[in-house]
């Protein structure tokens, strides 16, 4: 007689899986938000990536979202490009360290 094996089938996900777990960290989506999305717990997802890639939920988020942040700046120099006159104060203040104070002189 076999043993009974209890418990709840080992998730596995297939390329397609893969593929939609990454578009969620490309568009900086949360490790709740990716779980809730792909139906896994923290600890599965987890296990996941580190079968999947041998490393930890933060390790691989940061290489996946980079792509996203990458085309979420590249979006945003395009509008100020383009004459967006408050996207380009924005740039300005997050990248130049720009600010709307005058300084006084004296």
């Amino acid at each position: 007689m076999a043993a009974y094996k209890g418990g709840r089938p080992k998730v596995e996900w297939t390329d397609r899986e893969w593929k939609q777990f990454e578009a969620l960290c490309n568009i900086q989506c949360t490790q709740i938000e990716i779980c809730q999305v792909m139906g896994v717990t923290d600890k599965t997802l987890t296990r996941l990536l580190k079968e999947h890639y041998g490393e930890s939920f933060s390790e691989v988020y940061e290489k996946k979202s980079a792509d996203g942040k990458a085309s979420l700046r590249r979006i945003q120099f395009d509008i100020a490009k383009k004459g967006n006159a408050a996207m380009a104060i924005f740039l300005g203040k997050n990248y130049l360290g720009q600010s709307d104070k005058a300084e006084v002189w004296q």
